[in-house]
């Protein structure tokens, strides 16, 4: 059964969501940079709102820019992802590399610890990993539930062959989502030529 995962910056996309029938909802905040943390007024709004109907996620980035983090960056998210899990969040979307385009583990780890409890999505810094098969290993042996990527590519139409293969590897271990460029338009031929079961996009439901 496909499943649909909505990216909202604001409460009333999220009612679109909901009204639409997604699954799951990623709140973020400047989608224009590729998405941060969002505020914690939207995100108590968010889950009031879907109140047990549709699952929220939160996206947590510290800020625009890079995936390659320091230490008191990673201490901060950690702190926002406690704050999702205080405000009632079903699961944080997070991710670390490394400036070698490597999953920065000692930083994935202190996040995933923090999100004990919760979902967990590794982000679009999949994207740039310079080893996709590797760091997606990585990945499930670090306990998360989903990849969202575009197959390394500008968008998940023209990434599918690779997100493919990964659906392929992944053999049911975690769940590959496609996101960007992703539309009503082109999901049909996207899940067809990826067999991926869940998608990613701020446009289903508008």
């Amino acid at each position: 059964m496909r499943k649909l995962e909505s990216c909202c910056t604001d409460i009333s996309q999220v009612r679109k969501a909901l009204e639409g029938g997604a699954v799951r909802v990623e709140l973020c905040e400047d989608l224009s940079c590729g998405g941060v943390t969002p505020s914690r007024e939207f995100i108590s709004e968010a889950v009031k709102l879907a109140s047990g109907k549709m699952k929220v996620n939160v996206l947590v980035r510290l800020r625009a820019g890079d995936f390659v983090y320091s230490a008191s960056e990673v201490a901060k998210m950690c702190v926002q992802i406690e704050e999702c899990k205080k405000l009632g969040a079903d699961g944080v979307v997070i991710g670390a590399l490394t400036s070698e385009g490597d999953i920065d583990l000692a930083a994935v780890t202190a996040m995933k610890y923090a999100a004990e409890g919760l979902s967990t999505t590794f982000h679009r810094a999949f994207d740039e990993c310079r080893d996709p098969f590797t760091a997606m290993e990585q990945i499930i042996d670090l306990g998360f539930d989903r990849i969202l990527t575009s197959g390394q590519a500008p968008t998940a139409p023209e990434g599918a062959q690779l997100l493919a293969e990964l659906v392929r590897k992944a053999d049911g271990r975690i769940i590959i989502m496609p996101g960007c460029g992703v539309r009503n338009e082109n999901l049909d031929s996207l899940a067809e030529a990826t067999k991926a079961e869940e998608f990613h996009s701020s446009k289903f439901f508008e």
